[in-house]
């Protein structure tokens, strides 16, 4: 089997912050996408329904961003690593809950979930202003994306 490499238009010294941006961003979203998907399988309490919907929202919403991530860097001649090792190793999401959670918890759970992932797109949209625009706009939609969860989520619990 032949490999093609893409080569990136960037500098060296700008491919590597833009690749640990992306990396980061990647392995961020799919834990994102894990979490609330556990969560949701989980929640219970007078609010179940609709915490349960929205939970699968924010699922929606990272693994459209995680594909999106995961492209950007492969066009750059970046090869994304979404792997459960990787992920596990690299995220900037604290422990999820075990088994039953109440809804309020569970509502808590996803706020510090999406706050923790929130700071860390932060930093990647000054990180890559300079050296990957492009890339820099993927971060500012997410970043805008979860931002709106971040919120109505807090509401949840007021």
């Amino acid at each position: 089997m032949r490999m093609y490499v893409v080569k990136s238009p960037l500098s060296d010294e700008s491919l590597k912050t833009v690749s640990e941006a992306l990396q980061g961003a990647l392995v961020d979203l799919v834990d994102l996408a894990l979490v609330a998907k556990q969560i949701h399988w989980n929640v219970v309490g007078p609010r179940f329904r609709s915490v349960h919907l929205q939970l699968d929202e924010v699922v929606d919403t990272a693994r459209k961003y995680s594909d999106t991530v995961a492209e950007r860097a492969a066009a750059l001649g970046i090869s994304p690593d979404g792997r459960a090792a990787t992920v596990a190793v690299g995220s900037g999401i604290g422990v999820t809950p075990e088994g039953w959670v109440d809804d309020t918890t569970a509502v808590g759970a996803l706020v510090e979930a999406l706050g923790a992932v929130i700071a860390r797109m932060r930093e990647r949209v000054e990180a890559t202003g300079e050296p990957d625009p492009v890339s820099q706009d993927i971060f500012i939609g997410i970043t805008a994306d979860l931002e709106k969860h971040h919120w109505m989520f807090q509401a949840e619990n007021g």
